[in-house]
């Protein structure tokens, strides 16, 4: 008999359990996805929304509580009061706790050195953003001030330009917004985690910003990098700029670029001074670092390291050994240490409460928008002044008609409450303008007085026209944006303090020196497995070992410390040593390729060629009848660059890739079943990597190139019927006797 089924139990049951105690305690069962809507979601809102994220004005809410406190202090213009004063006050916005208020000011503090322009101008010490373990005073001892840049990031608060909103317990208000005549947003470094996002941004110019987000405004498709060459850190170094990285960051707001450090070398005291450092390093993980690899004897040219930073600034100072080369040691150093970091980029900010990653255009785009409505709420909040304090004037020179008869309206009125409707029925006024003059003191009641404010009223019809014809002009608007702009390079002049180094300039890197150099012989099979076998192992096993379905593609002789380029079928070549691989045996299956050049996912390896002194050329093979001569110094780079990208062309998928000596003879075959036999001296070289090649089959719509092979590695035996003297060419039929061992298995293949 089935058993019945119980009746639906409600979302939320209740469940009595029994404790070791004996008591009964009742349990509320809730569903997870109820859960985390409930109780997870809130907060991760929260600290997307409320505390991780910068907004289009450039800061957290945390930076911004803490600059208006100072602002409504008195800050902006007074003297520098104790930074624990400061932290109390900022708890009415704040209720974090005095901790997280003061590292909030110590990071925008000048003393830090962790802004471009920082807000708080501090006296005392705050610490060093390029130091682990120089940690900052109490706020007890240390005091601060606004710094005069503020006084364009609260220009105008007061004219309704922001919207203001409730503070945490609703007993006083707070801008929603700080509206920063400048686009702090690109000005200020930000970093900050969220639950499920992150936002990092990297600080530029102050001048360079206001410069380019003038050139914008007047042409929202200016080149961004004439103005906005690279961000610009307060800890200097060097930026190397890397072609396609800075625009492809600025266009899409995701990247990464590497900075180094400047140095400068000594040849008196035979010491190297470190002087500046990436942004994303301090001076003790650099030592520690150094200190590591001169242990592990990796770094052999050092005989002593020292933090020499004192108030001048940073200074790491090492000491060489006789004989070493400060250049190649440098090089080794920026390789192996955070001399030389990578600094990621995420620009997500929030726009009207959303998390967006935009780039560089973009975020001037949302700036613009955002500002041009500051603006808009300034002036319709001066004309509503002027045009309220033009209305009182006019009734005022209602009054000037006849002084008398006002005096004798006040003075016959027996109710102080009839004083004002009296006015308004004697001078045709209304309650605003009659309540005006009679609040007139006494001493004013004269003509001259009178006269004196009755004249501003031209003026200020005139103002008022001026500011309504700004208001219904975008480009009248934006001119007044551009001038404030303008006014803050004059005033605020910021140099630049990281230089820009191209890559292509570096010279390239020496090889590290412990790398010994030998003969092996190199092994690919088809999967893209790589084995390095020296002649010892070979001598003793010369049987190669394969997965199961695959076998051998190519195998070459070369040295320990040759470089290997790796063709892949995504018009990609991955470049790497030798020494880098471990040496293999015959029994072992050897390195995945694929896995180890980190190649994206599907990717395949076509060819490994051993370049040697990129003298030589090879020939690219397509599927379409098309081959392509190449130098191979089209692939040498002045960098260590791992990935070259479009490395050859993307019109058809690759086939086969021939190294080239001297001019020999090949054989192409298609799907058809025909091959020519042709010259290679038919096809000239070309520099370009992107080149399409040239015909050298003539292929039918269903059919395509297979591959190709030196002439003498087939079986072809009828060399006559299938040799030809200019390309493109059908080709012939192959007949059976032609079909080798080896030309069958290619054909299968």
């Amino acid at each position: 008999m089935a058993r019945k089924k119980p009746a639906q139990e409600p979302e939320n049951r209740k469940k009595t359990n029994e404790n070791v105690m004996g008591l009964r305690a009742e349990v509320l069962e809730q569903p997870i996805t109820e859960t985390l809507e409930t109780n997870y979601m809130p907060y991760a809102m929260s600290v997307i929304v409320s505390r991780a994220i910068p907004e289009i004005d450039g800061f957290k809410p945390s930076h911004r509580k803490l600059l208006y406190t100072m602002y409504k202090m008195g800050l902006l213009t007074g003297s520098r009061t104790k930074s624990a004063n400061i932290v109390g006050q900022t708890m009415r916005l704040n209720p974090h706790g005095d901790a997280a208020i003061y590292e909030t000011m110590v990071r925008l503090a000048k003393g830090c050195e962790a802004l471009n322009t920082p807000f708080v101008d501090s006296k005392g010490n705050f610490g060093k953003v390029y130091s682990r373990d120089m940690s900052y005073a109490a706020s007890r001892y240390t005091e601060a001030k606004l710094s005069a840049i503020c006084s364009e990031v609260f220009r105008d608060i007061d004219k309704d330009t922001v919207d203001f909103v409730d503070n945490y317990d609703g007993s006083m208000k707070e801008p929603a917004l700080l509206p920063t005549a400048f686009p702090n947003v690109l000005v200020s470094a930000n970093t900050g985690i969220a639950v499920g996002m992150a936002s990092q941004i990297c600080g530029f110019n102050l001048t360079e910003v206001c410069e380019t987000a003038i050139n914008y405004i007047r042409d929202p498709d200016c080149e961004l990098t004439l103005t906005l060459p690279a961000p610009d850190f307060p800890t200097g170094g060097e930026i190397i700029m890397e072609p396609g990285v800075m625009e492809e960051i600025y266009r899409t707001g995701r990247g990464s670029f590497k900075v180094r450090s400047r140095w400068r070398y000594d040849q008196k005291e035979n010491v190297i001074e470190i002087y500046e450092i990436p942004y994303t390093a301090t001076a003790e993980a650099v030592m520690d670092k150094v200190a590591e690899l001169v242990k592990a004897g990796k770094v052999k040219e050092i005989s002593d390291m020292r933090d020499e930073t004192d108030l001048g600034g940073l200074k790491l100072a090492i000491d060489l050994k006789r004989g070493a080369d400060p250049e190649k040691l440098m090089a080794k150093l920026f390789k192996s240490t955070p001399l030389m970091d990578s600094f990621a980029c995420n620009f997500n900010i929030l726009i009207a409460g959303t998390p967006r990653v935009m780039g560089v255009r973009e975020i001037l785009s949302e700036w613009t928008a955002w500002r041009l409505d500051c603006v808009k709420r300034r002036i319709y909040f001066d004309v509503s002044r002027k045009k309220e304090k033009l209305h009182l004037l006019q009734g005022l020179g209602k009054i000037l008609l006849d002084i008398d008869k006002a005096i004798a309206i006040i003075r016959n009125t027996e109710r102080e409450a009839d004083v004002v409707p009296n006015l308004m029925d004697g001078f045709g006024i209304d309650k605003v303008q009659a309540e005006f003059v009679a609040e007139i003191k006494l001493r004013n009641i004269n003509r001259e007085y009178i006269l004196k404010r009755t004249a501003e009223t031209e003026s200020l019809e005139r103002d008022i026209a001026e500011l309504e014809a700004t208001l219904n002009s975008r480009r009248k608007l934006q001119n007044v944006i551009v001038k404030e702009l303008e006014r803050i390079i004059k005033e605020y002049p910021s140099e630049r303090r990281t230089g820009i180094v191209y890559a292509d300039e570096l010279p390239e890197e020496p090889d590290e020196e412990q790398v010994e150099d030998y003969p092996v012989r190199v092994f690919v099979s088809r999967e893209g497995y790589l084995k390095k076998i020296t002649p010892q192992s070979l001598r003793m096993s010369s049987e190669q070992k394969y997965k199961e379905g695959d076998g051998p593609a190519v195998e070459f002789d070369a040295t320990n410390r040759s470089e290997l380029l790796v063709f892949t079928d995504r018009q990609q070549v991955y470049k790497t040593r030798l020494a880098d691989f471990e040496d293999a045996k015959a029994s072992v299956l050897g390195v995945y390729l694929p896995g180890k050049l980190e190649m994206d996912e599907g990717e395949r390896v076509v060819q490994v060629i051993d370049p040697g002194d990129y003298s030589g050329q090879i020939l690219l093979f397509f599927e379409n009848g098309k081959a392509a001569r190449l130098t191979l110094s089209a692939y040498e780079t002045k960098t260590n660059r791992k990935k070259l990208l479009n490395a050859y062309s993307d019109k058809s998928p690759l086939v086969c890739i021939i190294e080239l000596g001297d001019e020999l003879e090949l054989a192409a075959f298609s799907t058809e079943g025909r091959a020519i036999i042709f010259s290679t001296a038919l096809l000239e070289p070309k520099t370009s990597r992107s080149t399409q090649g040239v015909g050298v089959m003539t292929m039918k719509p269903k059919y395509k190139l297979s591959g190709a092979r030196p002439l003498h590695e087939t079986g072809i035996k009828n060399l006559s019927r299938y040799r030809v003297r200019s390309l493109p060419a059908a080709g012939a039929l192959l007949r059976e006797e032609d079909r080798g061992e080896k030309q069958l298995s290619l054909l299968e293949e």
